[in-house]
């Protein structure tokens, strides 16, 4: 079968990179569903990192078809250096920070793990099973990996808001020392262990990429993931009962229903774009505004990492801020409005580089 690309999918990442970019530049006072959950439970923010991961699953089975998953050595060359600058990418991210201050030899406090960091380990592992395993193990091993977690979880005090009793805590704390770790929560919320879940959360967005793939015709695709997600999505809140949601622990129940939400919005927007897209009809300016941001996710994740730190350590987001909230006086509003206006300026970068045909990718 002839590899063709999926509009839905590149708007699908867009959405998530514009969404990230959005929920990561609050400024003061912002509404609570724009905030990551105090602990258990679960709000819109908890749910951009979980796209991320699932979009990135989809991609790489996608992508590996094209190779027919053979274990080359070109292959497994290209994985280890994706993963490679991926991890390295990330940590040069944490080091801006610090390097922006005038701190350039940082290394004995920079934090180890982040979102870039905890993508490169997931990729890493999926693609080395979908070079070397029958991928009708997928299932059985997203369990596996799930039940081994929720063990920890349960047997480890995975749930207590308290770094020394949490086992997630203590394993980061114990292998990478305190000064390399988050300390805005209890756990470091993409540490190690926590890579366990996130493998299998990234393994479902493979198993979607199967489904599409395998599906001939656009309603065939469409009904497969609208059942897989509200399996999914039921499955994830009756085990929350016993394992609640929790993105900074990652908690199964978690991974399930934030898995089984992504599958039912890459339905709907298939059933929005791609029957669209097979009878020509002309697609709203919308879709093409968040093309923009998925055709150069990454670059534009990163590049909004960065103008953040440095916008912000020279007192330009502050002022821009304050100046807003002069002209929109509930802090809310007025942080809903910075947001916005830096995800337009991260949208004309992309923009310059989509119409120089400008694609960087790893």
């Amino acid at each position: 079968m002839q590899y063709q690309r999926i509009l839905s999918l590149d708007i699908l990442r867009g959405i998530t990179v514009a969404l990230m970019i959005f929920v990561n530049n609050v400024r003061g006072e912002s509404f609570e569903m724009l905030q990551h959950s105090r602990w258990n439970g679960m709000t819109l923010c908890d749910l951009v990192f979980p796209l991320f991961l699932f979009i990135m699953g989809v991609s790489c089975y996608l992508s590996l078809t094209k190779s027919d998953f053979r274990p080359t050595p070109q292959m497994l060359y290209h994985v280890v250096k994706r993963t490679v600058l991926l991890f390295a990418i990330g940590l040069f991210i944490n080091w801006f920070e610090y390097a922006i201050r005038g701190d350039l030899l940082s290394f004995g406090t920079l934090r180890i793990w982040a979102v870039l960091q905890r993508i490169a380990l997931c990729y890493f592992f999926v693609s080395i099973f979908a070079l070397y395993c029958r991928h009708r193990y997928v299932i059985p091993l997203v369990v596996a990996l799930l039940v081994i977690y929720a063990a920890i979880l349960v047997f480890g005090n995975g749930y207590a808001c308290d770094a020394s009793l949490n086992i997630l805590a203590q394993t980061d704390l114990k292998l990478f020392g305190y000064n390399h770790l988050y300390h805005m929560s209890p756990v470091d919320p993409e540490g190690l262990l926590g890579t366990i879940p996130s493998v299998a959360h990234v393994l479902l967005g493979f198993f979607c990429g199967r489904l599409i793939w395998q599906q001939k015709t656009i309603d065939q695709k469409v009904i497969s993931l609208f059942v897989s997600g509200a399996v999914l999505v039921l499955s994830g809140y009756l085990l929350s009962f016993g394992l609640p949601l929790n993105k900074y622990v990652w908690s199964p129940s978690f991974v399930l229903v934030t898995c089984g939400l992504s599958f039912l919005l890459q339905a709907l927007l298939m059933v929005a774009i791609d029957y669209s897209s097979s009878n020509k009809t002309v697609q709203p300016t919308i879709f093409r505004f968040f093309k923009i941001f998925g055709m150069n996710a990454l670059a534009l994740y990163v590049s909004s990492e960065l103008l953040a730190i440095l916008l912000g350590n020279i007192g330009v987001s502050m002022w821009v801020y304050n100046a807003i909230h002069c002209v929109v006086s509930p802090q809310k509003w007025a942080s809903l409005v910075y947001s916005i206006c830096f995800v337009l300026i991260n949208y004309l970068i992309g923009y310059f580089l989509y119409y120089k045909k400008i694609f960087i990718k790893l």
